[in-house]
């Protein structure tokens, strides 16, 4: 009985965190759970949090959408930022994350208590997404993809800038940007675009059908051309975007000499860049840096945090020595697909 009552007393102790994902059992839902269940709240469309297969799927509709491409259709439940919707005595919102379109942070509410979910998520300015917004809660549930101090992102005009230069400078050749399909590249071709870069931009077929997504949902990347329809001579002095894999295969023997370049923020650590043969590395992420994080969890002042997938231990312990409670959790299926 004494167990009880002091687990019951225990803040969030209607949150379970299981290797798949995070369940709340006072509500019967899971959070960007790895395997397929019964009723899914997903925070955004990239593979390591969105997984086809679910009962019915609640998210933003651009999140849906991205869902439907890639596992086909879903027993789809669309939310707009900020709508409540209620399972049981537990209330759970979507907010902005400013990771990739259409992600969010879930806000659930529940005893007096709130707890935060922050999926992915970043604070520089995308204009592919709504920004980040904080939200003041009891528990923040936070990545730390980057939680390590090595890892504070640059300037992103200065990354942006750097492909233009290189451009300029090299008239014979192409510039071949590696970037993930989802998210990452659509970023990179607004970046250009807010820049003055408005000549046509070629891209790998694998990017055509989230690129027209994003098209379809009110982002504007100006004229894209097919990569595999143009001739060496059409590419040459001009700007292609590929997904990473396509850096170094058969496909990028066809542009004339490229300059290859690679959009991450892994590519802050030099091995990384070089075993992929990266000729222009560009520390660019959609994921918050050293800075970010702590700068969120100042901001927010939880009581508790809670550390999901990347770097934890030197988050936590960061934590630590500001007497704010932490603990890392063992959720499984966490990579790197997006960064």
């Amino acid at each position: 009985m004494i167990d009880y009552i002091v687990e019951m007393a225990r803040l969030g102790h209607w949150i379970d965190p299981r290797p798949e994902g995070i369940y709340v059992p006072v509500a019967d839902i899971w959070i960007d759970p790895s395997r397929p269940k019964d009723r899914a709240l997903v925070t955004h469309g990239h593979a390591d949090h969105a997984r086809g297969g679910h009962g019915a799927v609640w998210a933003t509709a651009e999140t849906l959408a991205i869902m439907e491409v890639r596992y086909g259709p879903q027993s789809a439940n669309p939310v707009t930022y900020g709508e409540p919707v209620m399972f049981g005595e537990v209330s759970a919102r979507f907010v902005p994350a400013g990771h990739v379109l259409g992600s969010a942070q879930i806000v659930l509410e529940y005893a007096g208590e709130t707890v935060v979910i922050s999926g992915d998520y970043k604070r520089r300015p995308d204009p592919t997404c709504p920004p980040f917004e904080p939200v003041p809660c009891d528990i923040f549930i936070t990545e730390a993809t980057f939680g390590l101090p090595v890892f504070r992102h640059p300037d992103t005009a200065d990354e942006i800038a750097k492909i233009r230069d290189a451009h300029a400078a090299n008239p014979d050749r192409c510039v071949l940007v590696g970037a993930y399909a989802l998210g990452k590249a659509q970023r990179v071709i607004t970046e250009l675009r807010q820049v003055g870069h408005d000549d046509p931009l070629y891209i790998h077929g694998a990017l055509q059908r989230l690129c027209d997504l994003y098209e379809d949902h009110g982002v504007d990347l100006g004229e894209l051309r097919p990569a595999t329809d143009a001739s060496k001579e059409d590419m040459r002095g001009a700007i292609v975007i590929a997904p990473p894999s396509a850096l170094n295969d058969r496909w990028s023997r066809r542009l004339p000499d490229p300059i290859t370049a690679m959009a991450s923020g892994w590519m802050r650590i030099r091995q990384r860049a070089r075993q992929r043969n990266v000729e222009l590395p560009l520390i660019l992420s959609d994921h918050a840096d050293w800075d970010e994080l702590t700068t969120t969890l100042e901001e927010l002042r939880p009581q508790e945090v809670w550390v999901t997938h990347g770097r934890e231990d030197a988050l936590v312990h960061w934590c630590e020595t500001r007497q704010i409670k932490a603990r890392a959790l063992a959720l499984v299926g966490r990579e790197d697909e997006d960064d």
